[in-house]
């Protein structure tokens, strides 16, 4: 079974995220969800993202790192929104990853805002609605599909969802989706057995 680290977003280590975190360790996986903000749950978004302006994308991205160097080589690296760029730098730049799972965001691998090309044989999958303003309206779903075209569908996947929901598979938020999560979720699991 697959080893993975999933970073949460910018509301926190909600139990919304606890719960999804559940899910994949009900498939046999061994999910570790380090709490990047020390307890703290923003409210709304705009809260999350002023704690994480507060706190430093420096610190934050050292917190995350101390999480992986005390993990085994060879992790799954899963992100939500925030969390899915962590999990997305880990995975191209961290030797020894097994694959990724990308929820409500991507970067790009070429260009400004790029970590560099993705590493060979790295499968990842990347989930998102289609109407989301900030994964369909502020570049993620075309980074998604530059990765996918790059890549190459037989490692990279983009799978979008119908709907204007961010953090949809939180189940502790309202924008909470169930019928899609349970869709991210079979899809993930999929991923992660294959890495077994």
């Amino acid at each position: 079974m697959a080893e993975v680290v999933l970073f949460h977003h910018v509301q926190g280590l909600t139990d919304g995220v606890r719960g999804f975190a559940d899910r994949l360790r009900a498939g046999g996986h061994t999910v570790h969800t380090p709490d990047l903000f020390d307890g703290e749950r923003p409210t709304t978004l705009e809260e999350g993202m002023a704690l994480t302006r507060r706190i430093g994308d420096q610190t934050l991205g050292e917190r995350a790192a101390r999480v992986v160097a005390d993990l085994p080589d060879g992790l799954a690296y899963a992100g939500i929104s925030y969390g899915a760029a962590l999990a997305q730098r880990f995975a191209q730049t961290r030797p020894g990853a097994r694959g990724a799972l990308l929820y409500d965001s991507c970067l790009p691998i070429s260009g400004e805002w790029a970590i560099g090309p993705w590493p060979a044989g790295v499968p990842v999958q990347i989930h998102g609605m289609d109407a989301d303003p900030i994964f369909a309206l502020e570049g993620d779903i075309d980074a998604a599909r530059e990765l996918v075209k790059t890549v190459g569908p037989e490692l990279a996947e983009l799978y979008v969802y119908p709907g204007d929901k961010h953090l949809f598979t939180d189940s502790s938020l309202p924008s909470y989706d169930a019928d899609a999560t349970e869709l991210v979720v079979r899809r993930s699991l999929e991923l992660l057995d294959r890495l077994g």
